[in-house]
């Protein structure tokens, strides 16, 4: 006896998804990816904004000054020691990172003496003090011809120069250069070692 099979029916097959759903899920993606770019770039530009580092000479000191005439031969013996008490202030809210820099005492626009100022991290919303001491050349002071006639009049104008150079690093990702220079023209009174008429002049760039 011939029994007959159920007819076999094809299994149905699943509708194809819709990639409306994945689609939107990389316009979420692209949308949140801007978004955070732009809230990097506007605090980069705001409260992570790169601000000039501040150089200030707090004071200069007289440590020792030798000075005499000797009539025959003619010469000036000379031998002049200064501390300078220098602070640098970071307003920025990340670390300045300065790289080896130089204090110069400078007599009628020529160099004299010189004093390192080795690497270092200053830390966000920090200041520094350094304390640093200049010893003048009395070979380089010597050779100019003014030299005689300022130790007679009692009064040796001076210049301190100090050149720092460094990065900003803001947010890990902008690297902002800075050069912070200071200036200061001051007069030693020979007769009592003492310093005045101090002037200073303070520049930053970016």
């Amino acid at each position: 006896m011939d029994v007959e099979s159920a007819p076999k029916f094809a299994k149905p097959t699943a509708p194809p998804k819709p990639r409306h759903g994945c689609r939107n899920a990389c316009i979420a993606l692209v949308v949140i990816l801007v978004l955070i770019v732009v809230l990097i770039v506007i605090l980069a530009f705001t409260v992570f904004k790169a601000k000039h580092p501040v150089t200030t000479v707090n004071s200069t000191k007289v440590r020792s000054l030798k000075a005499s005439v000797s009539i025959a031969p003619l010469g000036l013996n000379l031998n002049v020691t200064l501390d300078l008490d220098i602070s640098v202030k970071n307003p920025n809210k990340v670390g300045f990172k300065y790289e080896d820099s130089t204090c110069l005492l400078n007599y009628r626009g020529e160099q004299v003496g010189e004093v390192p100022i080795p690497a270092d991290e200053i830390g966000a919303d920090q200041t520094k003090e350094m304390n640093l001491t200049l010893t003048v050349l009395a070979n380089r002071f010597l050779s100019n011809s003014q030299a005689y006639s300022d130790f007679l009049s009692g009064v040796l104008p001076l210049n301190t120069y100090t050149k720092m150079s460094g990065k900003v690093t803001i947010m890990g990702l902008f690297k902002v250069h800075v050069v912070a220079t200071t200036s200061c023209a001051l007069s030693v009174y020979v007769s009592n070692s003492t310093v005045g008429n101090q002037q200073c002049k303070y520049k930053t760039k970016l």
